[in-house]
């Protein structure tokens, strides 16, 4: 078909004129700029490395480390990879348990912000408002220095629930270590699972018949018969050692040394403060019309908090809360003040000892990332589960 006559036919934008031709060309030149200087940077420091006798590579990783590792039974014959994987174990231990624990007190904390008890609601503000600027370091140091290390001596250790607190550190009661254990764990594992099924197929009940379904009671009851089948078929319950201190020595449960006691206890508490605020915000956030339709359900205040405010304010507190996740996992680096051998302090130790600074930082960088992705991915993971679905 041919134009009719007098009509313009359409031109073409020429490609320095075309919005997305610009744009294109805008983003390679940057990529091309940043990998530029980034070849520039790394082939600096290699050949500065080069020059003065610093090796390129990563078998220094495979000589003996030269140092011992306390509380651990790491030998300095032992392969400086061995020390990292030491401190990267020591850093997800005070991370992994310092992110349920300050979750813990840091939820407690925020539902207490807005308690309609004066004393209970003013004290919880004072508690945020004071931990929150107090830098974390200083903290750290203040638990250790005028806490942990204030501890009466072994020979006047204080003792309770069958526990010991000196300033050799705090054993507590622990399991006897093995295949049986982990057995156990698995046993249980699935007995709660059993547990949780039950309690949930009570509620649909409960739905459906409008009659009372005791889930939790059920779920309890399904529990301890799975705990105690669980018991009988391993041959008993798992043994259970109770610190016993005779004269200097202690014998019998676990310790957790001064330093990884200040450390975790200095991060619960400074990331709770963060966390208490993120709870205070997300259960504000929730619509007031949930809580007086749930009060028109006859529902206590417990009841409404957990069964309707909590599960809506956790689709908003999920993303700011990963983000205390990473701040607390990275935090633990400030363990170097008070000598608990984390991974940075082992990186440190490693410089010490002869290792070359470029790879041993640049490796330590490396871990840390990683552990900020899998933390990243786990949360991201529960957020995609809570966030809601519109239709």
């Amino acid at each position: 078909m041919t134009a009719l006559a007098g009509e313009a036919s359409p031109t073409r934008t020429p490609p320095w004129r075309d919005v997305r031709v610009l744009r294109a060309v805008a983003q390679i030149v940057f990529l091309i700029g940043v990998i530029a200087v980034a070849a520039y940077l790394g082939n600096n420091l290699l050949n500065n490395m080069r020059r003065i006798g610093i090796q390129t590579n990563l078998d220094y990783l495979d000589q003996p480390a030269g140092f011992t590792i306390p509380g651990s039974s790491f030998r300095r014959t032992q392969s400086r990879m061995d020390a990292v994987m030491v401190g990267l174990g020591n850093t997800l231990r005070v991370a992994v348990a310092g992110i349920i624990l300050a979750t813990v007190v840091g939820t407690i904390v925020g539902i207490a912000r807005l308690s309609r008890n004066w004393l209970v609601r003013t004290g919880a503000r004072l508690y945020v408002e004071f931990v929150r600027n107090v830098p974390l370091l200083v903290i750290v140091i203040f638990t250790y220095l005028a806490v942990f290390l204030r501890l009466p001596r072994i020979e006047d250790s204080a003792e309770a629930l069958g526990g010991i607190v000196s300033v050799r550190g705090v054993w507590i009661p622990w399991y006897e270590g093995g295949d049986r254990f982990a057995t156990w764990l698995l046993l249980l594992a699935v007995a709660a699972a059993g547990a949780w099924g039950v309690r949930r197929w009570r509620q649909r009940v409960q739905d459906r018949t409008g009659d009372r379904a005791f889930g939790i009671l059920y779920g309890l009851g399904v529990f301890a018969v799975g705990a105690t089948v669980s018991a009988v078929a391993l041959g008993g319950p798992i043994d259970i050692t109770i610190p016993d201190r005779d004269g200097r020595l202690v014998s019998g449960g676990i310790r957790m040394a001064p330093e990884f006691a200040a450390l975790l206890g200095a991060l619960v508490v400074y990331t709770a403060s963060h966390i208490a605020e993120i709870v205070r915000g997300s259960i504000q956030s929730v619509d007031r019309g949930q809580n007086e339709a749930a009060q028109a359900l006859a529902l206590s205040g417990p009841q409404r908090m957990r069964l309707v405010i909590l599960p809506q304010a956790l689709r908003v507190a999920i993303p700011p809360l990963a983000n205390q996740y990473l701040n607390l996992t990275k935090n633990s680096s400030l363990a170097v003040a008070i000598a608990y051998v984390e991974l940075t302090k082992v990186t440190g130790d490693l410089i010490g000892n002869g290792a070359p600074a470029p790879q041993s930082y640049g490796f330590l960088m490396l871990l840390y990332l990683m552990i900020s992705l899998v933390i990243a991915a786990i949360t991201n993971l529960v957020n995609r589960r809570l966030r809601l679905v519109e239709r």
